[in-house]
C-alpha cells in the first residue's frame, strides 16, 4: 500500500516537473502566454489515459509554471484550475482515449479569455481570444496529446496502464 502511494506521488511530481520544464521552453518562444499561445506542456492532458496521478501532476505543475513565469493571480487561480478541470474530465472520459484531450481545450478556451481580458488587460473581443486560445490548445493539447498518447501506447507500461490494468501501470 505505502509502495503505492509512493508511486502515485512520483508519477505526480515528474508529470508536474515535465509539464514546468516544456512550459518554460515554449516560453522561450513567446508562446507560454498570452494572446496567441501553444503551450507544448498542454500535451500532457492526455497523461490522464495511463495514470490517476496526471490530475494533481498537471494541476501542480500548471500552478508552479503561472507562478514561476510571472502571471498575474488571476492566471494563477483561474488558468491552473482550466488545467484542473480538463484533467479530472479528461480521466473521466480515459477510456474514450480520443476525447481525453477535449475537456482542456474547453476549459482553457473558455477560461483563460476572460483571464486574459480581466487579468491582463486585453482589449481584443472575447470570442476572437476564445478562438485563438482554442486553436493552441487543439495544437497542443489535441494534436501534439494525440501524438504523444499513441507514442506512450507503444510502450508496454503505458500500454498495460491503458488497458485498465492499474497494478501493472503501477498506479493500483
Amino acid at each position: 500500500m505505502k509502495q503505492n502511494r509512493t508511486m502515485f506521488i512520483t508519477q505526480a511530481a515528474f508529470i508536474a516537473a515535465l509539464y514546468v520544464v516544456l512550459t518554460y521552453l515554449a516560453s522561450i518562444f513567446g508562446l507560454a502566454s498570452g494572446v496567441i499561445q501553444i503551450r507544448l506542456s498542454e500535451m500532457l492532458c492526455i497523461m490522464p489515459v495511463f495514470t490517476p496521478a496526471a490530475i494533481p501532476g498537471l494541476f501542480a505543475g500548471c500552478l508552479l509554471s503561472n507562478i514561476l513565469t510571472g502571471c498575474c493571480l488571476i492566471d494563477v487561480i483561474f488558468g491552473s484550475l482550466a488545467t484542473l478541470i480538463g484533467a479530472v474530465l479528461g480521466y473521466v472520459l480515459r477510456n474514450h482515449k480520443y476525447l481525453v484531450p477535449i475537456p482542456t481545450i474547453l476549459a482553457n478556451a473558455i477560461i483563460v479569455p476572460f483571464v486574459l481580458i480581466y487579468g491582463y488587460g486585453e482589449v481584443l473581443p472575447y470570442f476572437y481570444l476564445f478562438g485563438t486560445v482554442g486553436a493552441g490548445e487543439v495544437i497542443s493539447a489535441g494534436v501534439m496529446g494525440i501524438a504523444l498518447m499513441i507514442a506512450l501506447s507503444r510502450i508496454p507500461f503505458f500500454r498495460d496502464g491503458m488497458k485498465g490494468n492499474a497494478k501493472t501501470a503501477g498506479v493500483a
